[in-house]
């Protein structure tokens, strides 16, 4: 009878968890998957029978931006009310690291595509590079990749593209790039970090950077480190925390995060087809 009151106790506790908090995406899951994984091991430990029991459906639970499979990094969640937040975090501003390879170009614009093409880039020197990065940075133009979670007709492009139908690609929309700096540079492989608004690409960037040296280039790693408040050193809960208690402490963190976070300026531009992912 104890087991079960505590059982209940954790249920209870669950259920009344509300806000927004960041895991660590680890590399390979899509973000969907992640977000499934993290549900059931939350129901598991709160004893909630998941088949025929309405509970599991009141369980809301979300995430507020896409990270590749191939992607590690900060992944911000919304459980309860929180999941009313997640919009906020799309629109924020994000940090990545990434590691380009030049020479090499995929039809994924990253390491998990077939290469498409390939081109000599002997002649490319770190001032090259440098010199590139300005034209990448404040309001630029940008035209997504055509493997991405972007919609056609309800469907994901890259979903379309799996099953080798024709996908047009989307034309080219305002993106914001706050900074662009250039960290190791040891051909063919060069490391950036960025910081963007909403609705970029980072794939999509080192792509435009390799055709810009007159080359080709594709993403070989990419991490998300910041996402809006949101630090991949300091918030994100690694998988051996995905606990209850984990949560709830980490959930009053970061209440006190979100108060001091600035709002950054929204471009005017809204980008359709980004919505934060909510699984009830």
């Amino acid at each position: 009878e104890a087991g079960g009151a505590a059982l209940g106790r954790a249920a209870d506790k669950l259920f009344s968890l509300s806000g927004l908090f960041a895991v660590r995406k680890p590399k390979g899951p899509t973000s969907a998957a992640v977000l499934n994984l993290l549900k059931e091991r939350l129901l598991a430990e709160a004893g909630v029978q998941t088949k025929g029991n309405k509970r599991n459906q009141v369980l809301k639970i979300g995430h507020g931006g896409t990270l590749d499979s191939a992607a590690t990094g900060v992944l911000v969640v919304g459980i309860g009310k929180g999941t009313k937040m997640l919009g906020t975090m799309l629109a924020g501003s994000k940090k990545y690291t990434a590691i380009g390879m030049l020479g090499k170009a995929t039809d994924t614009l990253d390491a998990t595509g077939k290469v498409t093409e390939e081109k000599p880039y002997d002649q490319v020197t770190k001032g090259d590079l440098e010199n590139v990065l300005q034209k990448f940075t404040g309001d630029i133009m940008q035209v997504p990749p055509l493997y991405s979670a972007l919609k056609k007709d309800g469907e994901r492009l890259s979903t379309l593209m799996k099953r080798g139908e024709a996908v047009e690609a989307k034309p080219a929309r305002p993106v914001r790039v706050y900074s662009l700096s250039l960290q190791h540079f040891q051909p063919p492989l060069f490391t950036l970090d960025v910081e963007c608004g909403g609705g970029f690409y980072v794939r999509s960037l080192v792509n435009d950077i390799g055709k810009e040296l007159s080359t080709c280039a594709s993403v070989q790693e990419l991490t998300r480190t910041k996402q809006g408040p949101f630090t991949l050193e300091e918030h994100a809960l690694h998988e051996d925390k995905w606990t209850i208690d984990e949560i709830a402490q980490s959930l009053e963190h970061c209440t006190a995060l979100l108060l001091g976070e600035p709002a950054r300026k929204k471009l005017k531009t809204e980008h359709p087809g980004e919505t934060a992912v909510v699984c009830e």
